[in-house]
């Protein structure tokens, strides 16, 4: 039996205030109404860091320097919860150019960490922001 996985990036934006930037998924979609890290799916020919400064262009309008992202921590669902399992990869982003908007709906809100985690947010952006914070 082949397992099938979906890579996925997001990122962690720390604006200079120290508040984290976070995306409410808009109305129709997987997961509606709930917080989480913005970014997308890694399509099969970009590496990782490619696709989130693809995605934080295309669902926020800004412009990253590679340099600015680190990776962060990952999390990932249980073979047994979904048919097509997701693997998600976190960066922190501490640089870009531009001012951030929710491009493709939804809205988007800086909270600090403790706000970040007493937000409803997906399960795996769960994991991700309590290992994102642990040390803060």
């Amino acid at each position: 039996m082949t397992q099938r996985w979906t890579a996925v990036v997001a990122g962690a934006l720390m604006g200079r205030d120290g508040r984290w930037l976070m995306h409410k998924r808009p109305p129709g979609k997987h997961h509606a109404g709930l917080w989480e890290f913005p970014g997308g799916k890694v399509e099969p020919y970009e590496m990782p860091l490619e696709s989130l400064i693809r995605e934080l262009h295309e669902e926020l309008g800004i412009r990253c320097d590679p340099g600015a992202c680190a990776p962060a921590g990952f999390a990932e669902t249980r073979i047994a919860q979904t048919a097509n399992a997701i693997v998600i990869l976190l960066y922190t982003v501490r640089g870009w150019d531009g001012v951030p908007d929710a491009l493709e709906g939804g809205e988007i809100g800086w909270f600090t960490p403790q706000e970040v985690r007493a937000l409803a947010k997906p399960p795996l952006d769960v994991v991700l922001a309590q290992q994102l914070f642990q040390n803060r």
